[in-house]
């Protein structure tokens, strides 16, 4: 069986929600890591196999295989296919494990994996209405993703406090990486547009806080649990 490597890995900035990319189409962000790719390691896209990409809310602006959309807005040959994967939270990650399949069982040699996910312009939440599901009769003691994250905090022992310090930390983290460009191998820029219409780069990730204090995680409400 062959090996399959890994040979380059980018990714656009993060936005927050209704931040620099609530105008820009999911499609545009799309693209960006393909063209990227391609320019960066100067290779021939017609030697691309598939395009596989993860996304969860396959609809309106994420709909209609928006792995092979993102391969026809990045302007690559028409007759490299693509596709979308749907797992939920591992849906990426079920994308770059496919494309190893492919390649080590010698069906395909060379594979983009990624995904995306526009939670401002396609809402997630709206797919997950539990009344009258078939998984909601069988399994009907499950409970959301907040609630498990505190019967996860019960079971293992990690206090509010804890919590937050590691909250805190990891805020520390993020701005010092940046401070030292250590995303610059990694981050490509998005043509984001702006209220006036302009297009503009994005280039920065916007969603870490590096004003993060104990005491201000510390003041903010439990949103699942009163003593959470």
């Amino acid at each position: 069986m062959s090996e399959a490597y890994i040979l380059d890995a980018v990714r656009t900035p993060r936005a927050k929600r209704k931040g620099s990319l609530s105008l820009t189409h999911p499609i545009d962000v799309a693209t960006a890591p393909l063209k990227a790719l391609v320019e960066r390691n100067k290779f021939d896209p017609a030697l691309i196999d598939d395009v596989i990409y993860g996304c969860v809310s396959q609809r309106d602006e994420q709909d209609n295989v928006i792995a092979r959309e993102a391969v026809l807005a990045a302007g690559l040959p028409i007759e490299v296919p693509g596709y979308t994967v749907n797992r939920f939270c591992g849906s990426g990650l079920t994308t770059v494990n496919a494309a190893a399949h492919a390649c080590m069982s010698g069906q395909e040699d060379l594979i983009v994996a990624g995904g995306v996910e526009h939670m401002t312009r396609v809402p997630m939440a709206i797919e997950f209405k539990m009344e009258g599901s078939l998984l909601n009769e069988r399994y009907p003691e499950l409970v959301n993703q907040g609630i498990s994250a505190e019967m996860i905090a019960d079971k293992y022992h990690f206090s509010r406090k804890d919590l937050d310090e590691f909250s805190v930390e990891s805020q520390r983290r993020a701005a010092k990486a940046w401070e030292e460009k250590r995303f610059s191998k990694s981050i490509i820029p998005v043509m984001a547009k702006n209220p006036e219409g302009a297009r503009v780069p994005f280039i920065k990730d916007e969603h870490f806080r590096p004003g993060t204090t104990l005491e201000g995680l510390a003041s903010l409400k439990p949103p699942f649990k009163v003593d959470g």
